[in-house]
């Protein structure tokens, strides 16, 4: 069975740092490609950064260079260095996994992160 596990999240200040983390397990094959979402109150769910195998990065656009996505392929687990926080960054932030030879993906059961002064 397919299993996520977050860490990482919290309350922080405008101008701090956070740092989330994800581990996958359960898949014998790995995952094609990891990342994270989030969802802030009455909004959509958004990209916020993905990375592949051989990581190649994908960052949402409002990201602008805050954020750093990592990834260790072997222990299929990601991490997302937040910088430069944002009172617009408060949101619930989703880990998701994917396996393009199965067409399927799989989600966490989201962070909290909260930035407030």
């Amino acid at each position: 069975q397919v299993q996520l596990v977050e860490s990482g999240g919290g309350l922080v200040q405008p101008g701090g740092s956070l740092r989330l983390s994800c581990s996958a397990s359960g898949s014998a094959f790995g995952f094609t490609d990891m990342g994270w979402y989030r969802q802030a109150p009455g909004k959509r769910r958004e990209l916020v950064a993905t990375i592949t195998k051989l990581r190649s990065t994908n960052y949402g656009d409002f990201v602008k260079g805050r954020f750093t996505i990592s990834r260790d392929v072997p222990k299929s687990t990601i991490h997302l260095q937040m910088d430069s926080l944002k009172p617009e960054d408060t949101a619930v932030y989703y880990c998701n996994a994917k396996r393009k030879i199965f067409d399927d993906d799989y989600w966490g059961q989201g962070t909290q992160v909260t930035v407030s002064s």
